[in-house]
């Protein structure tokens, strides 16, 4: 009971500095999601294409990015490349967060879009439709729905990995949480607290993915 009444101190006296973080968790995960979703489609669809050279360069992101750790991505964006461009610890994390994002995501909609039936593409070239018609007409909508609950499986994710941006000095949830733990000195009170908020920011967003797939009948 003395370590709720603790935690429940610790959340009052704290809630106005995460609230504001919990801001910029949302803002760095949507514009990661909207980069990595917008990326992930066009490297699905280049390593679908009949284009060696486009497959080859599809295969070298979605290799070297997977095989790279998240942190080393935010750090290279940061640090890394301020000879050429200097972004913001914002920015840098937001878009290190949809670079890495987008391959996973590619492989979401590349394994959708050959999932769907081959009769279905030949019926539709048998009905004088292009490649680029049957895909965006018949094979890419059902791809989408397909790939719907996979991909939030990985929104949730990307929300959970936003925290790594606390490394170059984001004022998002995890930052606060550490700046807080090192000035009270209520470390496990302090982590309980933030913890709590990312279950919530998750079961919002799960109850709101599950809302979308009932809506586009996933499972039918």
């Amino acid at each position: 009971m003395e370590l709720l009444k603790t935690v429940v101190e610790v959340f009052l006296r704290t809630y106005p500095g995460f609230l504001e973080a919990t801001l910029t968790t949302l803002q760095i995960t949507a514009v990661a999601l909207v980069l990595g979703t917008s990326l992930g489609l066009i490297f699905a669809l280049m390593k679908i294409s009949r284009s060696k050279i486009l497959q080859t360069i599809a295969n070298l992101y979605i290799t070297i990015i997977r095989g790279t750790p998240l942190i080393v991505q935010i750090m290279f964006l940061y640090f890394g490349i301020t000879t050429l461009i200097v972004l913001s610890g914002f920015w840098a994390g937001a878009i290190a967060l949809g670079i890495h994002n987008g391959a996973y995501i590619a492989e979401i909609f590349r394994g959708a879009i050959q999932g769907i039936d081959k009769g279905q593409r030949e019926a539709s070239s048998s009905l004088g439709m292009t490649r680029t018609q049957s895909m965006r007409r018949i094979v890419f909508p059902q791809a989408l729905k397909r790939s719907i609950p996979p991909l939030g499986n990985q929104f949730i994710i990307t929300l959970k990995d936003s925290s790594l941006v606390y490394i170059i000095g984001v004022s998002e949830l995890f930052s606060i949480a550490n700046r807080e733990a090192a000035q009270s000195f209520q470390s496990l009170e302090t982590y309980l607290v933030v913890g709590v908020y990312y279950l919530v920011l998750v079961m919002i967003f799960t109850y709101l993915l599950k809302l979308y797939e009932n809506k586009l009948n996933v499972d039918k």
